[in-house]
């Protein structure tokens, strides 16, 4: 399994480019993040370089695609993106849907994003990128968010139907709205571009909580997947003892 560290998640409110230092140091080669446009990319461009690191992930600018009436500044966030994406030899996109609509109809708000991703899968295919829809929980972190379903979001994915948009699948998130991870994940596998982990409850490390990674790590890699797995929990402990962890395990 190829792991991906979460630098805006494990490292929250430490200085990015001292976290990055300290993820590499530990022997990661690949971090991800949220925001681009709180950070000097050019500069984060050369650093990976001389690191020699890949970025697995970042979010796009101004995402939501439930409201029709913001879909040209989400194409225009969309747009940004990718130019810093390009910058920094990033291949995948985040995306969120937004809030839902109150009085609005879900029919018509998942229209809304089977539209908007239509209108954005030319622009990331010409590119060479992919964005990824990510449902959330709206139990604990995320009330009132749209897409919590990887159910709904794999038939949105069907209805777009282009190879560069794909579906992150959060497995802490999934945990908590539907449970029957590995039954939701393998069967759908060609649609997943991205995987998130955290421990559930909690979201903290890995080794915490209900969850046994190592068997849901094996069977996601025995079925075939070669993208990355993104490490996005709020560690307890230090962040590096438990990336030292993870690290030592996957060897």
């Amino acid at each position: 399994m190829k792991l991906s560290v979460c630098l805006d998640a494990l490292y929250h409110g430490k200085d990015f480019f001292a976290s990055l230092e300290e993820v590499r140091g530990i022997g990661y080669d690949t971090v991800e993040f949220w925001s681009w446009w709180d950070k000097d990319v050019e500069r984060l461009a050369q650093v990976a370089s001389d690191y020699n690191m890949t970025i697995a992930s970042m979010c796009v600018k101004s995402a939501n695609l439930v409201d029709e009436s913001l879909r040209e500044d989400y194409l225009n966030g969309l747009r940004e993106s990718i130019v810093a994406a390009k910058q920094l030899n990033c291949r995948t996109l985040i995306l969120t849907v937004g809030q839902e609509l109150v009085d609005v109809p879900r029919d018509v708000q998942q229209q809304s994003i089977i539209d908007g991703l239509r209108a954005s899968a030319p622009l990331v295919e010409e590119a060479g990128i992919t964005i990824v829809l990510e449902p959330l929980n709206t139990l604990v972190d995320h009330k009132g968010y749209y897409l919590s379903s990887s159910e709904e979001a794999f038939h949105i994915l069907r209805q777009v139907g282009s190879p560069n948009v794909k579906l992150v699948f959060d497995i802490y998130h999934q945990q908590i709205m539907e449970g029957n991870l590995l039954a939701n994940i393998l069967p759908n596998l060609e649609l997943i571009g991205h995987f998130h982990a955290a421990g559930n409850p909690g979201r903290h490390e890995l080794s915490s909580g209900e969850l046994h990674y190592g068997r849901i790590f094996e069977a996601i890699d025995a079925a075939g997947y070669k993208g990355y797995m993104g490490l996005e929990y709020f560690p307890v402990a230090a962040p590096g003892v438990g990336l030292k962890e993870l690290l030592a395990a996957s060897r």
